[in-house]
């Protein structure tokens, strides 16, 4: 198999990929704690900078791979879905961030149901994220080649249930909430934290067509 023969060649692409994913997951678990400790003021800030360490070490792993990337003369897959897919992949990191980031800027009082729901939707969203990327080095195999498309299926399902908390959310917000400037407040969070499962769903489009071409 043509996929099988590039593996050994130039550049360890899946090692970065899986780098990248490793600090997606814990930039989403910091988040989560930053959200559950919201009202420890000494815990946010703490858990901010774990959100900021962990975007910014997505970043360098992102550099290094579209440095390798001009270097390496035969890539293992495609280079337009190399680049891609660690694009996309950093585009759930910054977004994380964003979201902590909103919520410092826009002094955010407490935390909603919501914003704990979403926020537990998008950890397992960069969960599943993490799990699918890894795969992707042992796609000639068979089992993993299913195993990598039910991955994909379950984030899509993860999306899908975001977009509706988001939807009702929203609702709830409008129809109860008398303060205008927490509505926009809790609608930008809202609205960043569904966004982070929108790209982990980009994610897993990008390795689902990377599985089909390279299987």
């Amino acid at each position: 198999m043509l996929f099988g023969k590039l593996l050994p060649r130039e550049g360890n692409f899946f090692e970065m990929f899986n780098q990248h994913a490793d600090r997606i997951v814990e930039a989403a678990h910091a988040f989560s704690q930053l959200v559950a400790n919201y009202n420890d003021a000494h815990l946010r800030e703490k858990y901010n900078a774990d959100v900021d360490n962990a975007e910014r070490a997505a970043d360098r792993v992102t550099h290094e791979v579209t440095t390798l990337l001009h270097k390496t003369f035969i890539t293992p897959l495609d280079r337009e879905h190399i680049h891609s897919l660690i694009n996309t992949m950093d585009d759930v990191a910054d977004l994380i961030q964003d979201s902590a980031e909103t919520m410092a800027l826009y002094d955010v009082r407490h935390m909603t149901d919501e914003i704990t729901r979403l926020t537990e939707l998008c950890v397992r969203c960069c969960e599943r994220v993490s799990d699918v990327v890894k795969m992707l080095g042992r796609i000639a195999e068979p089992t993993v080649v299913e195993a990598a498309r039910k991955t994909c299926e379950e984030i899509d399902r993860l999306e899908s249930d975001a977009d509706r908390v988001l939807r009702a959310a929203m609702s709830k917000l409008f129809r109860e909430e008398p303060d205008v400037r927490e509505v926009i407040k809790l609608k930008a969070i809202y609205e960043l934290l569904e966004t982070i499962t929108d790209r982990c769903e980009d994610v897993a489009k990008l390795v689902e067509g990377i599985v089909l071409e390279n299987s």
